[in-house]
């Protein structure tokens, strides 16, 4: 049960986040993939301002894979931070990026996730539809991902 709630806290954030502070263009590993709708800036809810952190991603820009963005040192090392893709209100999956494993920073501990439409997505994979569904991937106990039929 408490899995749940912050699960829902957590996606209510990224609701808020998505809405308030979009970047309206996709990411280089979104650009050209079908449903592809743009960034928006996230905080993470233990945001550390004027900090600079490090992550790294676990499934790079793959709307079909349950992602975890993992916190690391400038080293790579995992320091215990950690949080999973999202559905959004409106049936979108927001989705982790960059590539796979890419250590990267994120200055002011802001990242700027994609967002799907798994629709579309999966049309332009061939199938005849798809929605956004939520997934373990660990580390993280939830994510989310597009669901193609």
């Amino acid at each position: 049960m408490l899995s749940n709630i912050k699960y829902m806290i957590f996606f209510s954030f990224f609701v808020f986040a998505g809405v308030a502070i979009a970047d309206d263009k996709p990411s280089t590993g979104a650009k050209g993939m079908a449903g592809a709708e743009g960034t928006f800036a996230f905080k993470p809810n233990d945001w550390r301002k004027g900090e600079v952190s490090w992550w790294k991603d676990s499934d790079g820009v793959d709307p079909g894979t349950a992602g975890c963005h993992i916190g690391t040192d400038s080293e790579g090392r995992s320091n215990g931070r950690m949080f999973g893709e999202a559905c959004l209100p409106n049936g979108h999956l927001v989705e982790s990026n960059p590539g796979a494993d890419e250590l990267h920073s994120h200055k002011n501990d802001v990242g700027h996730p994609d967002t799907f439409d798994c629709n579309a997505w999966c049309e332009g994979e061939g199938s005849s539809s798809g929605m956004c569904k939520v997934a373990v991937a660990p580390p993280c106990e939830q994510s989310a991902m597009c669901s193609c039929e």
